[in-house]
């Protein structure tokens, strides 16, 4: 198993292109909880980019080339590759905000590459990492999105560990909390952003994964966090971000009431958490975000 592990080391997905418009970008920001307070990801005059519409090639399937009737990334090539027992998980996400992006419209080309294998033991199984390079046809890097994924039924093999990440989430009180809603129809409409995973829309796909239903997109969530985080931080300056991290902890449901805790770290950074209103646990947990006063 070690060898046919370690021989995925450099799996690499075909180089794809993606293009887009003003109205992709609206949609994006609709399909993350944006309303008519915030026109300027919604209306074409004067328009911004939400910085994490940079994620969307990652399980992409609208408006790419070449045609995908599904997702196809690093997770689902291996899941094709070693059949596991068991469905995957996404455990973490990272996203590097290098230049902004153009929102009117313009052309993304990518892959995705696997970076590191990650042995969690026997019973606790093995963790994926791959990256996203996202450029412009002009050649510059917009955006770097990073994936952890588990294979939960794949550990114990003798390969290299993972390192656990400390939480840089203070013990404190935090110093702003803003309330937001996952609409009932959210992950219909971040599934119309080009993942289209069934386990988002097909109940009886969902229910077989042991889910109470179609559940929505974790990167839906971290789209909320990104938008809520500038209102917050930097309102009307998305070119600000450079980072944001997040590791994934529960499933979100539509129609559920959220709420994005933050905690100020130093200039330009800052913790994070999502919560469940309902429930009081973390979506995203473990949250760092930074951005550049400069920039703009």
């Amino acid at each position: 198993m070690k060898n046919k592990l370690e021989q995925l080391a450099g799996l690499t997905t075909e180089w794809r292109t993606m293009t887009y418009n003003w109205r992709d970008h609206a949609l994006y920001a609709l399909s993350v909880g944006a309303d008519g307070s915030e026109p300027q990801y919604t209306y074409e005059k004067d328009m911004q980019a939400i910085p994490t519409f940079g994620v969307t090639p990652y399980w992409g399937t609208v408006n790419v080339t070449p045609k995908l009737p599904r997702p196809t990334s690093i997770p689902v090539m291996l899941e094709e590759k070693l059949q596991p027992e068991k469905s995957y998980v996404n455990l973490d996400y990272e996203f590097l905000y290098h230049k902004p992006i153009q929102p009117v419209k313009g052309t993304f080309v990518y892959r995705d590459e696997l970076t590191d294998l990650f042995d969690r033991g026997e019973g606790r199984g093995m963790a994926v990492r791959s990256e996203v390079k996202v450029f412009d046809e002009g050649g510059t890097l917009l955006c770097t999105n990073r994936c952890t994924t588990l294979f939960p039924t794949l550990g114990g093999y003798g390969g290299q560990p993972m390192a656990r990440r400390e939480s840089r989430i203070p013990d404190r009180e935090p110093d702003l909390v803003c309330p937001d809603s996952i609409g009932k129809a959210q992950n219909l409409l971040y599934r119309l952003t080009g993942d289209t995973n069934l386990v988002h829309v097909d109940d009886e796909v969902a229910r077989s994964r042991g889910l109470d239903g179609p559940f929505v997109h974790d990167l839906c969530a971290f789209g909320y966090v990104c938008r809520l985080a500038i209102r917050a931080l930097f309102p009307g300056q998305p070119e600000k971000l450079t980072r944001m991290y997040a590791a994934m902890k529960t499933v979100l449901y539509p129609d559920t009431p959220v709420a994005l805790h933050l905690w100020k770290l130093a200039p330009g950074q800052a913790a994070f958490r999502l919560v469940n209103q309902t429930t009081g646990k973390a979506i995203l947990d473990k949250g760092e975000l930074e951005w550049d006063e400069a920039r703009g």
